[in-house]
C-alpha cells in the first residue's frame, strides 16, 4: 500500500495560502455545526518520527475554537499505562458529544513503535488488533466520528529532518534514543504500518495516507479529507437514517433457565453464621495475597429490586481493608455521563493492579432497564450484547479477575420485601416509587433478563446466579463463590 504512495507532491506557497484561508473558514464553520448536532470528533494522528505530527496539529488547531476541543498527548502515568487494560486510559479521553479530541498519541502506539522496539509482546499484538477494531467500531455505531491520518515520509527525508533537529539546541531533546533506534529500523515500522492498514482500514474508520515531505501540501490534504468527513457524516446525521433492528433471540418460556431455579435453598441463622465467619477471614487474606500479586478484580452485582445486592455487598467487604477496594453504586447517568459513549462511566472505576471494584449495578443496565423503558433505541441495546462481551474479554485480557452474581427472587419474596420496607422506618429509604413501577413491569423485564444471561454468558466471564429467596443462603453463596474463583486464579 505505502510503496505506491507518491512522496514527491508539492505545493507552491500562493496556491497553499488561498486554499488554507478558504479551508479554514470553512473548517471552523463544520465544528460549529457539529457542536449543534453534538456529533463527537476523533482526529488520530500517526506516522514515521520527525513527519511532522505536532506541526500539522499545530495548523489544524488554529481555525478551531479553543472551547470544543482537546489535544490527547503522552500517557505517562504508570497508573494508566500498565496498572489498567490497555483502552482504559482512550476511554478515558474520549470527548463528550459535540466536541473534539486531536490525538497525538493513539491507541496504535503499541502496534507502530512499540512494537518495532519490541516493547509489545508478540501474544499482545495479535488481541489488541481485535480491541482495536472494537472500540472504533463501537464508538462509530455511538455516533462517533474517527478520522485517521498516517503521516508517510522516506527514509532519507526522515534521515535528513532528524540531523537538523539535533544541530538545532532547542529541538535537539526531542531526538531521542527511541527515535534514533526507529530510523535504523525504518523497513520494519514501513512493514507494521502496512499490517496496521490491512487489518484496521475499515469502512467505519479508513485510514489516510499523508504524503508529508512537503508540509504546505500535507496541510492541505489533511484539511479537505476532514471537511469531507465532518460534511458525510453530518448529512447522515440530518437524513436522519434509520438503523436496523432484530428480533429478540431468546425468548422465554417455561424451560428458561431462571424458571429451573429452586428458590427454596436456605440456611438457618446458625448454619449462616458458622460459615460465614470463616470465609470473611479467608477473604481478608485473598485480599492481601491479591494485592501483593498485583491482580485486580471487578465484582459485578444484578439482580431483582430487593433481592439482596447491598447485604451481599456488605458482607464481602466487612473483613476488607478499605484502601484496597472501592464500591460503585451505579444509577441513572447524569448529563454528562449521558453526553458520552456508554459504557465510558464504567472504563473511569476500572481497578489498578491488586486493586478490587464493586459495582451495584452494571453495564448490563443498558439491556434492562434502558431496554424495557426504552430509554435507548433498539439498535443501542442490541447491539450492547457484543459490545459488553468485547469489553469484558479486554478485561480478561488483562488478567482481571471477572466475578458476576445475578440476585434471583420471585415476585412473592420481593413483594413481601417491599411491604416491609414501606412499614420499617429504618428501611423505608429503599424503596421508591420507581421500585413498584419496575414490579408493575415484572414480565417485561423477565425475558430481558433471560436474554441477558444467556448471550452475554462467557468461558472468562460466565454469570453465577444466587438463589436469593432467603438471604443468608445468598449472602454465604457469593462469598464462597468469590472464594473459590479467587483461589482459583492465584493458584
Amino acid at each position: 500500500m505505502l510503496e505506491k504512495v507518491d512522496l514527491n507532491k508539492i505545493m507552491d506557497r500562493e496556491d497553499y495560502k488561498k486554499e488554507f484561508d478558504n479551508l479554514s473558514i470553512e473548517l471552523g464553520a463544520l465544528q460549529r455545526e457539529a457542536r449543534d448536532l453534538k456529533l463527537p470528533i476523533i482526529i488520530v494522528f500517526d506516522g514515521f518520527e520527525a513527519a511532522g505530527k505536532g506541526t500539522l496539529i499545530n495548523k489544524l488547531m488554529l481555525p478551531l475554537d479553543p472551547r470544543g476541543y482537546d489535544v490527547i498527548k503522552r500517557f505517562e502515568c504508570p497508573s494508566e499505562t500498565d496498572n489498567r487494560p490497555y483502552f482504559y486510559k482512550f476511554w478515558k479521553t474520549i470527548p463528550k458529544r459535540g466536541d473534539i479530541s486531536i490525538v497525538n498519541e493513539s491507541w496504535y502506539k503499541a502496534l507502530l513503535s512499540d512494537r518495532v522496539l519490541k516493547k509489545t509482546s508478540p501474544e499482545i499484538v495479535e488481541y489488541l488488533f481485535d480491541e482495536i477494531l472494537s472500540f472504533e467500531g463501537q464508538l462509530v455505531a455511538d455516533g462517533y466520528l474517527i478520522v485517521k491520518f498516517f503521516l508517510y515520509i522516506s527514509e532519507e527525508e526522515q534521515k535528513d529532518r532528524l540531523k537538523k533537529l539535533k544541530k538545532n539546541k532547542d529541538e535537539s531533546w526531542r531526538v531521542t534514543d527511541d527515535v534514533l533506534k526507529l530510523h535504523k529500523k525504518y523497513k520494519k515500522f514501513l512493514d507494521a504500518a502496512e499490517t496496521v492498514f490491512e487489518k484496521t482500514d475499515t469502512a467505519f474508520a479508513p485510514w489516510t495516507i499523508i504524503e508529508a515531505t512537503d508540509k504546505r501540501y500535507a496541510t492541505i490534504k489533511i484539511f479537505k479529507t476532514l471537511i469531507e468527513a465532518i460534511k458525510f457524516k453530518i448529512k447522515a446525521i440530518k437524513e436522519k437514517e434509520e438503523l436496523p433492528s432484530f428480533e429478540n433471540f431468546y425468548p422465554v418460556n417455561e424451560l428458561s433457565s431462571l424458571s429451573k431455579i429452586d428458590l427454596n435453598k436456605s440456611l438457618t441463622y446458625e448454619e449462616y453464621i458458622e460459615k460465614l465467619h470463616p470465609l470473611q477471614r479467608e477473604i481478608h487474606d485473598l485480599q492481601y495475597r491479591l494485592w501483593k500479586e498485583r491482580v485486580p478484580v471487578i465484582v459485578a452485582f444484578e439482580g431483582w429490586d430487593a433481592a439482596g445486592k447491598g447485604g451481599s455487598i456488605k458482607r464481602l467487604t466487612e473483613a476488607m481493608d478499605p484502601r484496597g477496594y472501592t464500591v460503585i453504586p451505579i444509577g441513572a447517568p447524569n448529563e454528562y455521563e449521558l453526553a458520552h459513549h456508554y459504557l465510558w462511566r464504567f472504563w473511569q472505576n476500572v481497578p489498578e493492579k491488586g486493586n478490587i471494584a464493586i459495582f451495584d449495578r452494571t453495564w448490563y443496565g443498558r439491556v434492562l432497564v434502558e431496554r424495557v423503558e426504552k430509554l435507548c433505541k433498539d439498535f443501542d441495546w442490541q447491539r450492547a450484547y457484543g459490545e459488553i462481551k468485547q469489553m469484558e474479554k479486554q478485561f480478561t485480557n488483562f488478567g482481571i479477575v471477572l466475578l458476576k452474581f445475578w440476585l434471583h427472587i420471585d415476585k412473592k419474596t420481593q413483594l413481601e420485601r417491599f411491604e416491609e420496607r414501606e412499614k420499617n422506618p429504618f428501611k423505608h429509604w429503599k424503596i421508591t416509587e420507581d421500585d413498584w413501577r419496575n414490579r408493575s413491569k415484572w414480565d417485561d423485564y423477565l425475558p430481558a433478563v433471560e436474554e441477558m444471561l444467556i448471550r452475554t454468558s462467557t468461558a472468562e466471564a460466565p454469570w453465577n446466579i444466587i438463589e436469593a429467596n432467603d438471604k443468608y443462603f445468598a449472602r454465604i453463596k457469593v462469598l464462597e463463590t468469590f472464594v473459590n474463583k479467587i483461589k482459583e486464579k492465584l493458584n
